[in-house]
């Protein structure tokens, strides 16, 4: 069985290879990606795995300042979370997000959006966000889009349009 070492991303491309072999180039016209355009990931909150041994990277997970527009709600945008076909089907994706979701509360942040799927989330505590509250800029299916509260009811009245945190005005 490999094992891997879950360590701080270094600024920088090198996750670009791996995100196109986990989804294809295709990605970056995700609604998801307008939301991290012109953005720096959360402070602490960008992590890969390596394979122990030989160093190769094998997943990557990130973390997005946002706003929610309705109250200025401070939240994170999951994503990307993806491993390398090469290490796929071996609990990486779940380590990866444990690990991110773990050290984004100990950091003291409240609430984590991404857009995913229900099923693969739902086992991480992850919950559907009840359609028309909280909206995405750019086309994306409203019942990928999910929350998890870091914090119990952090999600409590939330409502409006996720904005990056750089695009935010008071």
């Amino acid at each position: 069985m490999t094992d891997f070492l879950i360590e701080q991303a270094l600024p920088g491309g090198e996750a670009d290879a791996l995100l196109d072999a986990a989804f294809g180039p295709e990605r970056r016209l995700k609604a998801s990606y307008r939301l991290r355009e012109g953005a720096e990931v959360a402070d602490g909150l960008s992590f890969v795995a390596r394979e122990t041994g030989s160093g190769r990277l094998a997943g990557v997970v990130s973390f997005w300042p946002l706003r929610i527009s309705g109250d200025g709600r401070q939240a994170l945008l999951l994503g990307p979370l993806a491993v390398h076909p090469d290490f796929q089907r071996n609990g990486l994706g779940g380590r990866l997000l444990r690990h991110g979701v773990e050290a984004a509360r100990e950091k003291g942040h409240r609430l984590v959006f991404l857009v995913g799927d229900a099923p693969y989330y739902g086992r991480f505590g992850f919950l559907q966000v009840p359609e028309g509250r909280v909206l995405m800029p750019g086309p994306y299916d409203p019942r990928r889009l999910l929350y998890l509260e870091l914090v119990p009811g952090a999600f409590d009245g939330a409502g409006g349009l996720l904005l990056p945190e750089h695009r935010w005005r008071a």
